[in-house]
């Protein structure tokens, strides 16, 4: 078993169906890994990207992680020949790397892991949930996840109308809780746009907001006062992800859950928020990234630095929206998962076909992450070969 290509193409993305693109351009590098595994005649490929809310990262995957993968071709099968073995390609495309310097690498190791789980699980011909239990040795994967809705970007027209309207979306899909942004205007607009949501919702601990890293100290303190009589869900990742001092004392003024870990990319940055940042396992909520965090291996690291700090795994709500976490958060046993139902397309968002039921989503059964399954996705990923 070889790995014998990797093709990848970086491509715009947007916040919005409608390619609208409030607060800058974005774009995501979607990979192909090809392997010399045939099924039907065709060669077994992994597909995998560089999620979603930062940038591609095609320059880092071209010009350094995947000729390491490709170099070590011969050394990246399983035990017993037949398959990859992705934390072995892991540990190759990370040799010489010095620690530090999480920012921009880590994502491009992720993209290629994402894909490189893909096609390991499509040639033991399991869906990846379940591939992923016997390889981690977690207990068993959950039938079905918990998953919120994300979305509630700033509209330039009509803003409190389309967000209420958006949010309507939302349950009518079968969403019980959302997220929306805020930080992006003033906190008395903020608090608008919030009460209006509430309005919607049955209670507020179905409503969570995410400042997208906007606040400096004195700021996030500001507003946290404000929110907290709300009961929201959770107040996500307030302040400069790197600044602990600040999220302890956000932590002392904000009784109600905060989440943080997004931005965040490494086992020892995850170590760092749990001695550091004030935050209380009891309550608060971990937002990692998969595919930002060095894929699945850099993932189960923060997984057990935060254990060790007394995190449970229902504390974990992967960031993303999209069939990699959703399957993560099933085989790990983990708290949900967020949902994309009509951010960052065709990345986010799960199978065509999915339904959510009370909340909770099925992850796909067709073998890999099941990109198959999204009509759009695939077809874009097909175009790589």
């Amino acid at each position: 078993m070889r790995i014998v290509g990797v093709r990848e193409r970086t491509v715009p993305i947007s916040r919005y169906a409608t390619g609208e693109a409030i607060g800058g351009d974005l774009d995501t590098t979607a990979v192909a890994v090809v392997t010399d595994v045939l099924r039907d005649g065709e060669p077994i490929v992994g597909f995998g990207f560089s999620s979603v809310g930062r940038f591609g990262q095609g320059g880092l995957i071209r010009d350094r992680f995947a000729p390491r993968l490709l170099a070590a071709a011969d050394e990246v099968a399983s035990a017993a020949g037949d398959n990859i073995d992705p934390f072995r390609a892991w540990d190759r495309m990370m040799r010489a790397e010095k620690p530090g310097g999480h920012g921009e690498r880590c994502v491009a190791v992720g993209t290629l892991d994402m894909a490189l789980w893909d096609a390991a699980a499509k040639i033991a011909d399991r869906p990846l949930h379940a591939f992923l239990t016997h390889a981690t040795g977690a207990s068993g994967p959950a039938a079905r996840v918990p998953v919120y809705a994300g979305g509630g970007y700033y509209f330039p027209e009509d803003d409190v109308d389309r967000l209420t309207d958006e949010v309507r979306g939302f349950l009518d899909q079968g969403h019980t809780h959302v997220k929306i942004k805020i930080g992006g205007r003033t906190l008395g607009e903020d608090l608008e746009r919030i009460e209006a949501v509430l309005a919607v919702l049955p209670s507020a601990d179905r409503l969570a907001v995410d400042a997208m890293n906007r606040y400096d100290p004195d700021q996030a303190v500001r507003v946290a006062c404000a929110l907290a009589p709300y009961g929201l869900r959770w107040f996500e990742d307030v302040c400069d992800p790197l600044d602990f001092a600040a999220h302890a004392r956000i932590a002392e003024h904000y009784a109600p859950p905060l989440a943080a870990g997004e931005a965040l990319f490494s086992a020892a940055d995850a170590q760092n928020l749990a001695r550091h940042g004030g935050l209380r396992p009891d309550r608060d909520v971990l937002v990692f990234d998969p595919a930002h965090c060095y894929g699945l291996p850099g993932f189960l690291q923060i997984v057990q630095v935060m254990e060790a700090a007394g995190w449970g795994r229902g504390a974990f709500q992967p960031h993303g929206g999209h069939l990699f976490s959703l399957h993560i958060a099933a085989a790990l046993g983990l708290g949900g998962s967020e949902a994309n139902p009509h951010n960052f397309q065709p990345f986010g968002g799960f199978a065509d076909a999915a339904v959510v039921e009370d909340g909770h989503v099925r992850p796909p059964d067709a073998p890999g992450i099941g990109f198959e399954t999204r009509s759009d996705l695939f077809a874009l990923f097909r175009s790589l070969l």
